[in-house]
């Protein structure tokens, strides 16, 4: 059972390796949920929160600002592209053991519809096939009248997590 006379966890931060390891993947993603754990920084940069996560499938939000448009004035390929890195890694990540970790390999993404700033997004990223090395998934952003916005698969390594280097 969790020490309730602990301080809370940084709102954003990098959990080490060692405590990234200790327990399942769905877990930890129910523990950022919590608060018992730091949501990952680039969260906050790209406006995105997690919402749900379950075995094989994870829902985020976001919401662009003005710091994420490109040139013409909507938001920027790369946002769409990171939210559903995010979604579709997590979804991966929902089904790793203790020990595992994994890394996106491949994603393919389609923007579909212009994403402006101050819309709400939503990403629901599945699991589309689960192996002992490999994973897929699929990824969608939708605006917040259901209309797609964006899509894309991913093909993820899972490997053992002591092979990773601490973060510097």
């Amino acid at each position: 059972m969790a020490d309730t006379t602990a301080s809370p966890s940084p709102r954003y931060g990098v959990v080490p390796p060692a405590e990234r390891g200790s327990t399942s993947g769905l877990r930890f993603l129910q523990a950022m949920l919590a608060g018992q754990l730091p949501a990952p920084p680039i969260t906050e940069i790209m406006a995105i929160t997690l919402e749900s996560a379950r075995e094989g499938a994870v829902v985020m939000h976001g919401a662009p600002q003005r710091e994420h448009l490109n040139p013409l004035g909507s938001v920027h390929g790369g946002y769409a592209c990171t939210l559903l890195d995010s979604v579709m890694g997590c979804a991966v990540h929902s089904t790793l053991a203790a020990g595992e970790g994994y890394t996106t390999i491949e994603l393919k993404v389609n923007l579909t519809r212009t994403i402006l700033p101050g819309m709400r997004v939503r990403g629901v990223g599945t699991i589309l096939n689960r192996g002992r090395q490999l994973a897929t998934a699929e990824g969608r952003i939708f605006a917040e009248d259901g209309k797609l916005l964006a899509h894309a698969v991913t093909t993820c390594l899972i490997f053992p997590i002591e092979q990773t280097r601490a973060a510097a």
